[in-house]
């Protein structure tokens, strides 16, 4: 039986929910709660939604996870002043990213429901969940040189990967803010919804990918990352493998089975 009580845990900077999928795994719903601050994000927020997002993996019944914000700001930067007074030794001590390689990590499909700001910090925390739906108003950037420094937390890597090289220097070299329009066309954002229905539609993706066996789901997303840090020839070895690999699980033998029979699978995630 898994642990379900970070579903019903009291947090300081995050509201945590589940969204139940009749037929399917639950959807966890992660709403960034700093109003007072534009949402930014200190070193104890993350550290609560690498929390949610670890125990979130562990629950057999929860299959995907979404971060949110408010219709404002998603997040609009990191906390600076957490950061101003800091000297190169003591933020490097504080170890500010240590919660942000734990998400990474995460084997579940994350889902990052996008609406206002999602500044520096912001987006960088859009960036390291699997896919963005974004609203129409919602603004992205990271303006990190107009402080004096620049990403930290993924912000020149993933964006390069994402949108290339040209583009990438443009907007982190200008510190200039960009519309989600422009990001879907450059490929960042997965979805633009209309302002009053980007969460309902990141909620409806997350309930697919809960309706979907839970392992072939998961090995999905490692092989869809190793493209990022490999070869392309390491990468289609690893992908094979995973591939392999699934015809060992129940779920394979009812996926081909309720195929083959022309019905709906019932899915056993093992």
């Amino acid at each position: 039986m898994s642990d379900r009580s970070y579903l019903s845990n009291s947090y300081k900077n995050i509201l945590v929910s589940e969204t139940e999928n009749p037929g399917a795994l639950s959807t966890v719903l992660i709403t960034i709660n700093r109003p007072d601050a534009m949402n930014a994000l200190n070193i104890e927020l993350m550290g609560e939604v690498a929390a949610v997002l670890t125990a979130a993996d562990k629950d057999d019944k929860a299959g995907c996870s979404v971060i949110t914000g408010s219709d404002k700001a998603f997040a609009a930067g990191a906390d600076i002043k957490e950061m101003a007074d800091a000297d190169s030794v003591q933020i490097y001590i504080r170890e500010m990213f240590a919660s942000w390689d734990v998400i990474r990590l995460v084997k579940k499909p994350v889902i990052a429901a996008v609406s206002g700001y999602a500044l520096g910090g912001g987006c960088e925390l859009a960036m390291l969940c699997d896919m963005i739906v974004a609203s129409e108003s919602a603004k992205f950037g990271q303006p990190e040189v107009n402080l004096g420094v620049i990403p930290g937390a993924g912000g020149t890597q993933r964006l390069t990967r994402a949108v290339g090289k040209a583009r990438a220097m443009e907007i982190i070299l200008t510190g200039r803010m960009v519309t989600s329009a422009e990001m879907y066309e450059a490929g960042l954002v997965a979805k633009v919804s209309a302002d009053d229905k980007y969460l309902e539609d990141a909620l409806a993706i997350a309930k697919s990918i809960c309706g979907k066996p839970s392992i072939a789901v998961r090995l999905a997303k490692e092989s869809i990352l190793k493209a990022f840090d490999t070869t392309v020839e390491a990468g289609i070895e690893f992908e094979r493998k995973n591939f392999y690999f699934l015809f060992s699980t129940e779920d394979k033998k009812e996926g081909m089975q309720a195929f083959v029979e022309k019905r709906k699978p019932g899915w056993k995630h093992r």
